[in-house]
């Protein structure tokens, strides 16, 4: 931690309004030994929540994205960077600004929903306007609360005490403390992880409907790619500390700029590239394993198109595949011979590994393809629904 960092400020400096968070080049390490250089947990990550926008940090675990989410929440001091919140400056490393988390206009929602036992769902609920940054008092604290309640589906649970509730209550239970807060932004930790699989696909429709109806700004912890796709409006993918991509879950599985965010985000086939030269149209004729293979999209600037390593990045859903029985491909058809490893029915499709030369490949064939162990097919990548990933 920095020598200069003040101990608490007592409220938050004014920045410019609007978006709801603004996080700009912040680091944070962990020194294990005095003489241990520093390894940073985050590195210079930098994202903004626009208002009323339901944002998730996505990645893999060790990642960054739990740090982040406390640094922002102010339970951790990062060593460089700012943050911005609801306009305000709540920390600047550079004047040694960082401002408590009770100062800060947020809500949390922890991975284990920090439900207190000992009090009624009520109790749980009313607190923040008891003991938080805007408190209140007499019979009005009771009528928010019961109308909070009410609009989780846990008014007729008011007087019962919270052990009592079930996991999908306590969550629900959780989420209407956080807004009685009077929070401007909604930080959320894996709080649907702890769920069983239907559940948490019921609860996660439930959360955004009550987000975008208090259209709240909303920062989500995630490891679970599904339900990042699913909730946000924007997914930012972290590895390693850093950020690797920041879009929309379409964008983000339609055009990953990595070959880790391909791999992380859904399945894809990623063939080691040999060499690359620029073909029509700003595609790139990449040379692999498998032979050469036209990629109509690219992140690379054009510049980058020749050259050698990278990947060929195509998902199972794009790969077509047809009986080799049906004929033999020839030179020019764009078609590549390989031999079924597994044949897996999925009951609306065959999900089948191939292995072409030394590379193993995934596609989702038809459900009556009928191909088996053993078999010879013939697969062909759509040019338009295949990238080249120069990293």
């Amino acid at each position: 931690m920095t020598e200069n960092m003040t101990e608490n400020v007592a409220g938050p400096a004014k920045a410019a309004p609007g978006r709801s968070i603004v996080v700009d080049g912040l680091r944070k390490s962990y020194e294990r030994n005095a003489g241990d250089a520093a390894a940073y947990a985050i590195d210079g990550v930098s994202f903004d929540v626009p208002e009323g926008q339901f944002v998730t940090l996505l990645g893999p675990s060790g990642c960054g994205k739990t740090t982040t989410l406390r640094c922002v929440a102010g339970l951790e001091r990062a060593q460089g960077g700012r943050i911005e919140m609801a306009g305000q400056i709540v920390f600047d490393a550079s004047q040694g600004r960082h401002v408590r988390p009770e100062d800060r206009p947020i809500a949390m929602v922890p991975q284990s929903y920090g439900i207190w036992p000992h009090m009624t769902v009520l109790d749980n609920a009313a607190f923040p306007m008891r003991h938080g940054r805007n408190r209140r008092r007499g019979e009005e604290v009771r009528r928010r609360a019961m109308e909070m309640l009410e609009q989780v589906g846990l008014q007729s649970m008011a007087d019962r005490w919270a052990t009592q509730l079930s996991g999908g209550q306590q969550q629900r239970l959780a989420f209407a403390r956080a807004l009685l807060g009077d929070p401007e932004v909604l930080l959320l930790d894996e709080p649907l992880s702890n769920l069983d699989a239907k559940l948490r696909a019921k609860l996660r429709q439930e959360l955004r409907s009550f987000q975008e109806k208090f259209e709240i700004a909303a920062l989500y912890v995630t490891h679970d790619q599904s339900e990042a796709l699913a909730l946000s409006d924007t997914v930012i993918v972290m590895n390693q500390g850093r950020i690797e991509q920041i879009d929309g879950p379409e964008r983000l599985y339609d055009h990953p700029r990595s070959s880790f965010v391909a791999d992380f985000i859904g399945s894809a086939n990623l063939l080691p590239v040999e060499h690359t030269s620029p073909g029509p149209d700003g595609s790139v004729l990449a040379k692999t394993g498998v032979g050469a293979v036209l990629c109509g999209r690219s992140p690379a600037a054009p510049d980058d198109r020749s050259g050698n390593g990278g990947f060929v990045c195509v998902r199972p859903e794009n790969v077509r595949v047809r009986a080799a029985d049906e004929g033999t491909p020839q030179a020019g058809d764009d078609e590549i011979l390989g031999r079924v490893e597994t044949s897996e029915f999925l009951g609306d499709r065959l999900e089948l590994v191939v292995r072409a030369g030394d590379v193993a490949i995934t596609a989702f064939a038809r459900a009556d393809l009928g191909s088996r162990p053993g078999d010879d097919v013939s697969l062909a990548f759509d040019p338009a629904s295949t990238s080249y990933l120069a990293s």
